[in-house]
């Protein structure tokens, strides 16, 4: 009984240190994340905006 008790313990020590490592993956993941949409999405909207104003530029510049 002792021997299972020990076992049982060893178990949640290493259980522990799972749940841990996990939790830590979770939190890279997520800032993976958003930074990922910082830097490629943000600038996409951005060009949305931008790419209509380049175009009038340009064609009014063609006009002359």
């Amino acid at each position: 009984m002792e021997d299972l008790t020990k076992q049982l313990a060893i178990q949640e020590e290493k259980i522990d240190k799972i749940y841990a490592s996990v939790e830590k993956m979770r939190k890279y993941f997520m800032w993976t994340l958003i930074i990922t949409v910082v830097l490629f999405v943000v600038p996409l909207i951005g060009l949305i905006f931008v790419i209509p104003q380049f175009l009038s530029t340009y064609t009014q510049a063609l006009n002359f």
